[in-house]
């Protein structure tokens, strides 16, 4: 492959994504009305969004549908083929279809049209052509604009895909907007994977109970270092009379008192008002906190409760789950 291929290669590319560029510009300044009455169309649904298209269209469907159903609005894709073969069965009156093609007249959603129509079930049409079957039997179309192929002979579909993938985030971010969708909403429905890690609070990975070690003040060195060896995290949280945290014995303090340790209470050894972390923070933060403090552990208390330790994290727990 020679230099001049790899520079025919990125004036290709830069090409396309201007076509593509130019193409969203114009479906912006394009909405008007008809957007805001398809969003409230959605949020009237009392059951789900059936999002349907063919081909192309069908792979976009799915990821909106999935994107619906990830924001908090119940969606799923019906595969306009299958339907005719049973899955209209998948559509019940409560639910709203939104229906994908870019040229309004895929053979192959006739069937689904007609029986939207046939239980008025609403119908939100997306297409290119204000004219085509498709958006005259919609309640609501929406219309994408002309625009090229970035193909560059106009039959492969990729300027009308972009515009009617980003046409749909815009309606799935208007509805998480309205619903006032927050990232610990967002989480319920990704727990797994990177994202779910980045989403986690400290209650999700700290250790809570009895496995969380904690002496008195007055609890002599010997016992306490039993405490450290028995839960394993090279730590002791100190508590007062009342229960609340008021220090914490490190293996940097215990360095500190070598001398006479075991005569030593913990409050003698311990350093006073540790740092900690609220249970509701996102485990990202306690990472934070760790390697900015260059500690291991941190003790959980909710400054809103009556500021007796919750728990303790430890650095490991937040890798385990993908964080640092």
């Amino acid at each position: 492959m020679t230099e001049q291929d790899k520079h025919t290669f990125l004036a290709t590319a830069q090409r396309v994504l201007s076509i593509e560029t130019e193409a969203l510009r114009l479906l912006g300044d394009s909405l008007g009305a008809e957007i805001g009455d398809a969003v409230a169309l959605l949020l009237s649904a009392k059951g789900r969004v059936i999002v349907s298209g063919m081909g192309k269209s069908g792979h976009i469907a799915r990821k909106i549908a999935a994107t619906f159903a990830s924001t908090g609005t119940p969606a799923h894709f019906v595969h306009p083929a299958e339907a005719s073969h049973g899955d209209l069965g998948m559509m019940a009156q409560g639910d709203v279809a939104l229906v994908l093609s870019n040229s309004g007249e895929t053979p192959e959603l006739a069937d689904l049209v007609a029986y939207t129509r046939r239980f008025n079930i609403p119908l939100i049409g997306v297409a290119s052509r204000a004219e085509s079957t498709l958006i005259k039997q919609s309640d609501i179309g929406l219309i994408l604009p002309k625009a090229e192929e970035a193909c560059g002979t106009g039959v492969v579909p990729t300027t009308s895909t972009t515009m009617t993938l980003a046409l749909g985030d815009a309606l799935a971010v208007a509805l998480m907007e309205h619903r006032k969708f927050t990232p610990e909403n967002f989480r319920e429905f990704h727990p797994g994977g990177k994202l779910g890690a980045q989403l986690s609070r400290v209650r999700d990975l700290m250790h809570a109970g009895g496995s969380v070690p904690l002496i008195s003040e007055k609890t002599p060195m010997s016992d306490a270092l039993i405490e450290i060896s028995q839960k394993g995290f090279g730590v002791v949280g100190v508590t007062r009379e009342n229960g609340t945290l008021s220090g914490i014995v490190t293996d940097g303090d215990l360095r500190r008192h070598m001398t006479g340790l075991l005569e030593r209470s913990a409050a003698d050894v311990m350093t006073r008002d540790p740092q900690t972390i609220a249970p509701s923070a996102l485990a990202e933060e306690a990472v934070a906190i760790m390697n900015q403090r260059k500690i291991t552990c941190l003790f959980v208390v909710d400054p809103d409760g009556a500021g007796t330790p919750e728990g303790i994290l430890h650095i490991h727990d937040c890798l385990r789950a993908g964080l640092g």
